[in-house]
Parts: structure tokens; sequence; C-alpha cells
């Protein structure tokens, strides 16, 4: 019952070892791609599971106590707290960690060089667009994939849905024509 508390490793290398795979994760991931991030398809998710059984080893070390794992686990949150509060704090470390926003559809038609760097097929990309609202990329101002991994699709605006606020606006100027027609129809009469 003892083995299952003490640490089999000193737990500054505990630490050291979970800082570093993160570190080496997250790099290994920005430099996969965004899709990774929200666009996966079967392989990206068998890499992603598979990841977690490559790296455990380094993670763990020659330790399996309970107490080991909950400190890597504690480890890795308070990393990963720290990380992102630090990105989201400066603009400059978004576009570092995250990259910039990538035109995939530009009035209409597919950037396919857009595509091929970022690793994505059209089909991803229409079922995005479709989810979204659009037909298809002729419906499309543009699609731009975000820092985040997720697709932001602006539809043209003879596309676009109306709205309660549009349809009001429609409501209250046929009421002014009714008004006007009234008044005209009103004056003809007394003529």
């Amino acid at each position: 019952m003892y083995e299952l508390w003490t640490i089999g490793i000193p737990a500054g290398d505990k630490v050291l070892r979970t800082v570093v795979v993160y570190a080496g994760l997250a790099i290994l991931l920005r430099l996969a791609g965004k899709r990774n991030l929200s666009q996966l398809n079967s392989f990206d998710l068998v890499v992603v599971l598979l990841l977690s059984s490559v790296v455990q080893d380094a993670l763990i070390g020659p330790d399996d106590s309970l107490t080991g794992a909950l400190l890597g686990a504690v480890v890795l949150l308070a990393v990963n707290a720290m990380v992102v509060r630090f990105i989201h704090r400066y603009r400059w470390t978004v576009r570092l960690f995250e990259g910039n926003d990538v035109a995939l559809v530009k009035d209409g038609v597919f950037v396919d060089r857009a595509l091929r760097r970022e690793g994505l097929r059209r089909a991803d990309v229409e079922t995005a667009l479709r989810a979204q609202g659009a037909e298809g990329p002729d419906d499309v101002a543009e699609a731009t994939l975000s820092p985040g991994g997720s697709i932001v699709v602006w539809l043209k605006p003879e596309e676009m849905s109306a709205n309660r606020g549009d349809i009001a606006a429609i409501d209250s100027r046929l009421a002014v024509i009714e008004r006007v027609l009234l008044e005209l129809g009103s004056a003809e009469l007394r003529q």
C-alpha cells in the first residue's frame, strides 16, 4: 500500500519531465497545423490518441505511483492554465503560438494553396460552410481558418438570412407606404 503513494523519482524530475513534454507537444501540434485543433478526421484522432501513449514513459519515467500521477496531472493543468492566460494577455503571443487567420474561400472561390498548406480538403470546408448557412462556396464572401482552428464564414450579403430587426424595418416601411397610399386614395376620392 505504501508503494502506491511513494514517488519513484524526485518530484523536481517529475515536474521537469511534465513541463518539457507539454512544451514539446505544444510546439509539434503548432507545427502540424490548425486543423488538428478542431477539424479532426479519423487519422488525426488516431495520432492524438497514440500521442498520449508515446509520451507516457517520458512523463512518468520509472514512477507509477498515484502521487506521481497526481503530481503530473497538477503540473499539466497548472502549466496549461498559465500558458493560456499568457497567450491571451498579449496579442503578439496569439500570433506566435496560434498563427493568423487564413482565408480558405474568397468571393466564392476556394483558395487551394491555403487548403493544401493547412491540410484541409474541400469537402471538410464545405461541411463547415453548410453548418454556417451557406449552400456552398458560391454563397461565401469569405471563409477563414481562425487561430483556434475553427472555420468562420461570412456569407455574401444577398445570401444572408433576414433577422427580426430586418423584418421590423421592412414592416415599418410598409406601414409608411400604406399610410401614403391611403392618403392618396382619399385625396382622389375628394376630387
